[in-house]
């Protein structure tokens, strides 16, 4: 069992406890341990049988790891079965609509009975949602438009869940008989946010059969779809679908090309091709005359040219390999055909991660265990920004607090050598664009991260205004998570983002591309205007735990998707230059 799956469980009975009205601390805790697990470096279940130790880990006890042994050998675990009885799971699909929460839901159940998206649907569309106490006709007139883009949203799992299947599943493929080669291609290979399925391409050195067969034997598998001798397809217990696709050598790298996509850069390909006589397909290019140009019913039509390799096909229509970050027909063919490719940003670039929390308000390591998570990687330098006052929730730092951590940070430095600790703090951007702290601790910081957490549906102006107005001030560095968006939770803030960005370049602020992958905020998109705007962009993890700080492999498979390059990303400069040339 993936450690996303055992996280999901725990997670959905928080949800439960919530919507019933339970002990907040006790709802917390279990999504805590929800995020410990999902953040594990390995397979839980692997190290409950080793005999692991679970509760030497931030957030899981003697009881928290039961449960999790219990998930890891039935699925659930009886306090949620019991909770499930007396708590409807489909009010889950309802709290967790945009605008809704824990509290308008159970009012929902207890006072109209309603249980599904459904029913609430019908409700609303009668008025008697308007009617509850603290709703009225906006909000209900909201909970439609949020139900209709609810439904209307295809099905995607985070790219970093995914990342969990897809190690696991092509893990267990490496020992199949007779596999030669092994493939991940589609969104996935592509670093898509969110990914629909898994396209899986191999090369067989015997019959392709038994490398079927072993496929559809795998443990996690909920359904077999379909499984011929050379394609198959099944659906993870997960609700994932893996399709497996069993290859002739000289054909694969034209197949990897064809099923990385995206459609529209194939699409591209294809008109490209077609102007120079020739014809790419799964299975190669091929060069064809006028007569054979129409024969769709044989995929092997004309002279066979290439297709062992990906490189082989771009080069016989004269383009270079793309990295497949590049491949949705966004101008990237356009650029290189001119010569002006971006040599994209990689992991190794970055020096450093400048937003990241400790215990000292909400993260769960301490700045220790930070430290020591960012000499691990190598890093030459991080910023400890924990959270400002004005969010109670993360019992962030006050003047009096922010002192007694730089003094923390003194004794860290004369411990550890060879990283710097950088003193900074996030503090929160209110509601009419000031501070959440006062000028004489902004000023004796290094790094000052400013961020909105409240009123998410100021009109655009308004937003945009109050967004400008924080960017104006003098010791901010960095604009952070700047839409406030979750990943198929929470729409992005709106306001107008060129101004945002163009501010951002005019005053010398780095917008964040926060790489939390439920975030992931900025957007490939607007990561690519934030470049084309002259706006500098910092890759940071915003990690609360040690094991988040893994997250920057987001990050950079984000920037690569909006065509950074090293010199447009902040912290992939020395802490020499990030000093003199930004913070000093």
């Amino acid at each position: 069992m993936e450690n996303a799956e055992i996280a999901r469980v725990l997670k959905r009975f928080a949800d439960l406890l919530e919507i019933k009205g339970g002990n907040q601390f006790r709802v917390r805790a279990y999504r805590d341990a929800a995020r410990t697990v999902n953040t594990f470096p390995r397979p839980m279940d692997a190290a409950l049988e080793e005999g692991e130790d679970l509760t030497e880990l931030q957030g899981i006890g003697e009881d928290m790891q039961e449960h999790i042994l219990d998930i890891t050998q039935t699925g659930t675990m009886p306090q949620y079965e019991e909770l499930a009885g007396e708590v409807p799971e489909s009010l889950i699909e309802i709290m967790n609509l945009e605008g809704m929460g824990p509290k308008r839901t159970a009012q929902l159940w207890h006072e109209l009975d309603i249980r599904t998206l459904k029913e609430l649907q019908a409700a609303a569309e009668k008025g008697d949602v308007a009617a509850l106490d603290g709703f009225g006709e906006k909000t209900q007139q909201g909970i439609l438009e949020e139900i209709e883009r609810y439904t209307g949203m295809e099905q995607r799992t985070l790219l970093a869940e995914a990342d969990q299947y897809v190690r696991s599943l092509t893990d267990y493929l490496q020992d199949a008989p007779g596999l030669e080669r092994l493939e991940i291609a589609g969104s996935y290979r592509r670093r898509k946010e969110t990914v629909g399925d898994i396209d899986i391409l191999a090369i067989a050195s015997e019959e392709p059969q038994k490398i079927m067969t072993y496929f559809t034997e795998y443990g996690p598998v909920a359904e077999v779809i379909a499984a011929g001798e050379t394609r198959g397809t099944v659906r993870l217990e997960s609700g994932l679908d893996v399709d497996l696709r069993i290859l002739e050598p000289k054909s694969f790298g034209a197949a990897l090309l064809y099923f990385t996509g995206s459609k529209a850069h194939n699409v591209h390909l294809r008109k490209l091709a077609v102007d120079q006589d020739l014809r790419i397909s799964e299975y190669g290019i091929f060069a064809v005359d006028e007569e054979e140009e129409g024969e769709e019913d044989d995929p092997w039509a004309g002279e066979w040219l290439a297709g062992e390799k990906e490189e082989e096909i771009y080069d016989q229509i004269g383009l270079p390999w793309f990295p497949p970050e590049l491949r949705e027909d966004r101008g990237e063919i356009d650029k290189a055909q001119e010569g002006d490719l971006p040599e994209l940003i990689n992991h190794e670039d970055i020096r450093g991660d400048l937003q990241m929390h400790s215990t000292w308000s909400d993260g769960k390591s301490s700045l220790e265990d930070m430290l020591k998570g960012c000499r691990e990687r190598g890093y030459e330098y991080f910023a400890i920004t924990d959270h400002g006052p004005s969010l109670a929730m993360t019992q962030g730092l006050d003047a009096g607090k922010a002192r007694d951590q730089w003094e923390e940070i003194k004794r860290l430095e004369e411990k550890y050598e060879g990283i710097r600790i950088l003193r900074g703090m996030e503090v929160d951007i209110l509601k009419d664009g000031t501070l959440d702290m006062d000028e004489e601790t902004l000023e004796k910081l290094d790094l000052v991260v400013a961020s909105i957490h409240s009123h998410l549906d100021l009109a655009p102006p308004d937003q945009t205004e109050r967004i400008l107005r924080a960017l104006e001030h003098p010791r901010v560095n960095i604009l952070a998570h700047p839409t406030e968006r979750k990943i198929q939770e929470r729409s992005p803030m709106v306001y107008d983002m060129e101004a945002v960005l163009e501010a951002a370049a005019e005053h010398g602020v780095a917008v964040e591309l926060n790489a939390q992958p439920n975030r992931l905020d900025l957007s490939d998109v607007q990561v690519r205007l934030a470049k084309e705007k002259g706006a500098v962009v910092v890759i940071n993890t915003d990690a609360h735990r040690v094991e988040e700080l893994a997250y920057m492999r987001y990050g950079v498979d984000q920037a690569r998707r909006g065509w950074l390059e090293p010199g447009d990303v902040l912290n992939t400069l020395s802490i020499q230059d990030l000093i003199e040339g930004w913070l000093g």
